[in-house]
């Protein structure tokens, strides 16, 4: 699978000289038609989910969540390579991904399994029901505010006003969730949290519930309308009365893990920076000018300094 608009070429041409000579077929989505070169089979999105084995995500983590979205009802493992920016979920660079093909054909690799919440609407339509990131009810031009009661497994639990409802998974608990004050959820932990951004009365702190509860929204009558997205996408938009339930899934995706403490620890780092008051460029000019330079150089293709002027060595495998 391919960004919709990113250049992945160089990815592709790595995919197609590796199983050269292996018994492997790639495939690709027709809507890929004038982005894949010759010899990669096109096929509709039906035969796809139906024929492959293995799923490689080029893109960031909007292309691997549209790959676990695509997969929900017959989970396959889904390899991510980052063309992204921050790339929570995706763990391989472009370079890295003849090794990590080598790797995965070897069998050589873990699996994170990745549940999702499954999203049903009365009263309108939904244009996608699975979210492994996030279902969020916003209000449309930013004007007026999004009223919803919510119902807790055909309990009523409060109702909401505020600009937005958030309702994540443990996988999105980094991203709109987090933004907004919610908590971060294990990755292991079978669990929704749904937070409001800006509450203005109501409901008005995150509530964690179990994976089994079964959440429902009523948009009341002195709502606006509301606008759903899932996964950043708008999927559709309710009125007053309409209701929209969700539930998780559980393990409805196959993530590809090569070393689940790397990639758990650089996105500590990553969250960390998040948190930080600095913008990319202010936080440069906290690295010594020594540090800076040797980046530069190499960036820029220079030759590396000699061994033993203190900079980066012979046989140094420091990112």
């Amino acid at each position: 699978m391919l960004h919709p608009t990113k250049p992945v070429d160089r990815s592709v041409e790595t995919i197609i000289e590796f199983v050269r000579g292996r018994a492997v077929r790639v495939l690709a989505r027709e809507i890929d038609r004038d982005r894949v070169p010759g010899g990669v089979g096109l096929v509709s999105d039906r035969a796809f989910v139906a024929g492959v084995d293995v799923v490689v995500a080029l893109g960031g983590d909007g292309t691997m969540l549209g790959a676990m979205r695509l997969m929900v009802d017959r989970p396959v493992p889904v390899l991510g390579v980052n063309y992204g920016n921050l790339g929570f979920l995706v763990e391989v660079t472009p370079d890295r991904l003849p090794l990590a093909l080598a790797r995965l054909t070897a069998g050589d690799f873990t699996i994170e399994q990745h549940g999702c919440l499954e999203v049903d609407a009365a009263g309108a339509e939904i244009g996608t029901r699975f979210g492994f990131n996030d279902v969020v009810l916003g209000r449309p031009d930013r004007i007026g505010a999004v009223s919803v009661d919510l119902v807790v497994n055909d309990l009523r639990y409060g109702y909401y006003r505020s600009d937005a409802v958030v309702v994540s998974t443990p996988t999105g608990s980094t991203a709109y969730n987090y933004a907004a004050g919610g908590p971060i959820l294990s990755p292991s932990s079978d669990a929704v949290v749904i937070t409001p951004v800006a509450p203005m009365s109501g409901i008005s702190r995150p509530v964690v519930l179990g994976a089994q509860d079964r959440v429902r929204f009523t948009v009341a009558a002195d709502s606006v309308s509301v606008v759903v997205d899932v996964d950043g996408a708008p999927v559709g938009e309710l009125g007053h009365g309409d209701l929209l339930t969700a539930a998780m899934r559980l393990e409805a995706a196959q993530v590809v893990r090569f070393s689940t403490e790397e990639h758990a620890s650089r996105n500590r780092i990553k969250l960390s920076l998040l948190d930080l008051p600095l913008r990319p460029d202010q936080l440069l000019e906290l690295i010594p000018p020594e540090l800076r330079r040797d980046a530069e150089s190499f960036r820029d293709g220079e030759p590396d300094p000699a061994p033993g002027s203190g900079d980066m060595a012979e046989g140094d495998t420091r990112d």
